[in-house]
């Protein structure tokens, strides 16, 4: 019974899934919100204001530095903490044996 119930609810999802990529949003699409004037900005004036020669490394690095750095410290924090957890620690009494 649990596993239907857990094949229910994993098909529910997945259909949710479904639908929302289906109803995304397309570069057809103008009144989307992610294609707006600053997607535009940002691809026409990146390199000349940063200097860099790959527009996305100038955004990452310029336009959303705080952002990225923000991202990087969440990655780090996650893999110090997985690496905790996983880590394994001997007993004094089992080094004796």
């Amino acid at each position: 019974m649990k596993k239907h119930l857990l094949n229910l609810l994993f098909l529910a999802l997945f259909g949710i899934l479904v639908y929302s990529v289906i109803e995304m949003p397309t570069m057809q699409n103008t009144d989307a919100p992610s294609y707006n004037e600053v997607t535009e900005y940002y691809i026409d004036h990146a390199v000349e204001e940063t200097g860099s020669v790959n527009f996305i490394s100038a955004i990452l690095a310029d336009y959303r530095g705080f952002d990225t750095l923000g991202e990087a410290i969440v990655l780090f924090t996650s893999v110090i903490a997985v690496a905790s957890v996983l880590r394994t620690v001997k007993k004094k009494d089992e080094e004796e044996v």
